[in-house]
């Protein structure tokens, strides 16, 4: 008996080792923008698959919702994404390097297109990488082929770019440099995205977020999409199953 409680014990330390939230730096100044990036992309994400599991609460201006989610990555090359509701598939979405699908159960609507007719529909530049990177936890743009002004704000390394157009900014906690915020705005459009991930958690493979809080605000209202991981599992073999119901009517984007 004494040997099974202590194979039990050691089984859960050894968990809650391996997921443990991760101690935060601040900043200080003298930093450069360059080594900033640099040591950002050296958080490696030696990974093949990602299977996350997630609670996730959605509120617009006129509703609001709690929902469970679940997240399955293979690295570079697919994402399927599920949502539900009281344990039924309310939506899915899969997502290629080269296409976009989802079908919503509410309406029985349906869509497939690719990522350039997607961004017009948002009002913002976005791509597989991109969306993968925010999952992930990593700087959604590619920061190595950016010009950046460096400052500090409220403790965090600040990264910014100003394009005339479009204004974004990146901020990173000093110990790791990881991602803390991201915001893009369009002042002429009246559009901002930010993305916030409160905490980080260590795995073997890989830091990734404990959660992810995403604000999108256009002249047309407020969304808030708040994702809570409760679990992540790497380099299992995962199925991506997606197939439209019958009698769905398709979406189409002008």
């Amino acid at each position: 008996m004494k040997k099974i409680i202590g194979i039990v014990l050691l089984a859960f330390l050894m968990s809650c080792k391996s997921k443990a939230v991760l101690a935060e730096g601040k900043a200080t100044d003298g930093e450069t923008s360059i080594n900033i990036i640099k040591n950002h992309y050296s958080n490696k994400k030696d990974f093949k698959t990602l299977y996350i599991k997630a609670n996730a609460k959605y509120k617009d201006d006129d509703n609001s919702y709690n929902l469970s989610a679940e997240i399955r990555i293979k690295k570079d090359e697919k994402i399927l994404v599920s949502i539900r509701f009281l344990g039924i598939t309310m939506a899915k979405a899969l997502i290629t390097p080269d296409k976009v699908q989802y079908y919503e159960k509410m309406n029985n609507k349906y869509f497939e297109g690719d990522f350039s007719t997607l961004s017009k529909w948002l009002g913002t530049d976005l791509n597989y990488g991109k969306l993968q990177n925010l999952l992930t936890g990593e700087a959604m743009d590619d920061l190595t082929k950016g010009t950046y002004t460096t400052t500090i704000e409220d403790k965090l390394y600040k990264l910014e770019s100003n394009s005339g157009k479009t204004n974004k900014a990146f901020f990173f906690e000093a110990e790791r440099f990881l991602v803390k915020k991201e915001q893009i705005s369009q002042p002429a459009q009246d559009r901002m995205l930010k993305v916030t991930y409160p905490n980080h958690t260590q795995y073997p493979l890989a830091i990734i977020p404990s959660g992810i809080a995403i604000e999108a605000e256009q002249a047309k209202g407020k969304t808030n999409i708040t994702i809570d991981y409760n679990s992540a599992t790497f380099n299992e073999e995962i199925s991506f199953p997606y197939s439209v119901p019958e009698g769905y009517d398709k979406i189409f984007i002008d």
